[in-house]
C-alpha cells in the first residue's frame, strides 16, 4: 500500500454537498429562491477556487507538526473556532476541550460531534483521534455569508451555516461531522485518491463511518438506524429526508427545486461522468449499499462486525490510492474471513452483499 504524507497540497477538497447539488441551486431562476441560488453560486465559486489549487499549495496556512501536551490515550482534544462569516481560518476561538456549552448551537454541536466521532474510532476500533496517534480535532463554524457546505480541509473541519432556504446549518447532523472526519481518517490510511472509483470509494467510506458515528452515540440497531446521511440539513421547503440514503440510493430526496436523488446502487446503473471528480458522490451509493447490506445481514450493531470488516480494510494493506470497486470488495472479503472466518457468517454477508450490488460474482 502507498505510505500516505498528509500535509499541504496532498489532500482533496471534500466536501458534503455534491457539486451537481449547488449547480442545480445555482441555476434557479424563481424569485421564491433567490437567496438559495445566490448562496450556492458563491458556495460553487469558493469550493472552485480551492480545487483549483495545484502545485503543493494549500488553502490555508498549513500549522506543520504540533507539539502535543501529555495526554490520556483516546481522551479527545477539541477546539472550536468562529470564523464570524469571514473566508479566514481558523477564526476566533470559542470554545476548548473541558468548557461548558454555550449559547451557540452550531459551537456545541461541532464540539459534540468530534467528541462523538473520537468515541466511535477509539472504542470500537481502538484508534486515538484522526491520525491514531491523539493529534487534536479541530473546527470552525460560521464560514462565510450562507455558505451551503461543509468540508475537511486536510487539517480541520469547516461548517457553513447554510442559505436558510434549502439548507439549515451544517453542524446539524452527527453523520456530517463523522463523514467529514474520516475523511482524515482515510487521508492517514489508505489516502484513496478522490476521483473515479477510488473517490467514490472514499466518499463511500465517509458515509460509512459518518452513520457509524451517529448510530454509536444515539445507541441504534442496524434495524433502528435511518441509513441517512446528512439527516435534517434540508428545510422544511425541501421534499427529502437527507443528503443521501445508504439503505436505498436514490431515494433520499425527490423535490422539484433539487429534483431527483441521482445515486446509483447497483453496477447496472453506474454514472460514467468527467463531473464531480468522476462521480464520486454519485457512484458512492453502489458500496454503500454493500456496506447496509452486510450490516442488515448480520443484525445487531452495524458498528460491530460490519464497522470491523471496513475499518480493517481501510487501515490494512489490501488498498493502494487507486483501488477501485472490485479491489475493494476483495478487501472487504479477506477481512471478513481472517477476522471471522472463512466461509463464516460474516464472511458470506460481505460476498453476497458484493454480488447484489453487481461488483463480485455471486458466490457459489
Amino acid at each position: 500500500m502507498d505510505t500516505p504524507q498528509p500535509g499541504p497540497g496532498l489532500h482533496p477538497h471534500c466536501t458534503i454537498v455534491p457539486p451537481y447539488l449547488l449547480v442545480r441551486l445555482a441555476k434557479l431562476d424563481d424569485p421564491r429562491f433567490a437567496q438559495a441560488a445566490a448562496a450556492a453560486r458563491q458556495s460553487l465559486l469558493r469550493d472552485s477556487q480551492i480545487r483549483q489549487l495545484r502545485g503543493g499549495e494549500h488553502p490555508f496556512p498549513y500549522s506543520g507538526a504540533r507539539t502535543l501536551p501529555a495526554r490520556t490515550p483516546g481522551q479527545s482534544d477539541r477546539t472550536i473556532s468562529d470564523a464570524g462569516g469571514q473566508e479566514r481560518l481558523p477564526g476566533r476561538r470559542v470554545r476548548a476541550e473541558g468548557q461548558p456549552a454555550g449559547s451557540d448551537p452550531a459551537v456545541n454541536e461541532a464540539y459534540d460531534g468530534l467528541g462523538t466521532t473520537q468515541e466511535l474510532f477509539w472504542t470500537q476500533f481502538g484508534r486515538d483521534s484522526i491520525d491514531g496517534a491523539g493529534i487534536p480535532m479541530d473546527a470552525t463554524v460560521h464560514y462565510g455569508k450562507q455558505y451551503d457546505n461543509a468540508f475537511w480541509d486536510g487539517e480541520r473541519m469547516v461548517f457553513g451555516d447554510g442559505d436558510g432556504q434549502v439548507f439549515n446549518r451544517f453542524t446539524i447532523s452527527p453523520s456530517v461531522i463523522g463523514h467529514e472526519l474520516t475523511h482524515g481518517v482515510t487521508q492517514f490510511t489508505a489516502n484513496l485518491q478522490y476521483q473515479g472509483q477510488s473517490g467514490a470509494l472514499n466518499e463511500s467510506i465517509s458515509d460509512v463511518f459518518g452513520a457509524l458515528v451517529e448510530q454509536h452515540a444515539q445507541a441504534q440497531s442496524t434495524t433502528e438506524a435511518s441509513w441517512l446521511i446528512g439527516e435534517g440539513l434540508f428545510t422544511d421547503q425541501v421534499e427529502g429526508v437527507a443528503l443521501r440514503s445508504m439503505k436505498a440510493p436514490g431515494t433520499a430526496y425527490n423535490d422539484d427545486v433539487l429534483g431527483k436523488d441521482p445515486q446509483p446502487g447497483s453496477m447496472a446503473d453506474y454514472v460514467e461522468t468527467e463531473d464531480d471528480n468522476g462521480g464520486v458522490h454519485l457512484n458512492s451509493g453502489i458500496p454503500n449499499r454493500a456496506f447496509y447490506l452486510v450490516a442488515d445481514a448480520l443484525g445487531s450493531n452495524a458498528w460491530e462486525t460490519p464497522g470491523r470488516i471496513w475499518y480493517d480494510t481501510l487501515t490494512g494493506t489490501g488498498l493502494s490510492r487507486d483501488s477501485d470497486f472490485a479491489a475493494f470488495a476483495a478487501a472487504t472479503a479477506e477481512s471478513a474471513a481472517r477476522l471471522y472466518g472463512n466461509g463464516g457468517a460474516a464472511h458470506d454477508a460481505v460476498l453476497l452483499a458484493w454480488a447484489t450490488v453487481g461488483v463480485m460474482a455471486a458466490p457459489e
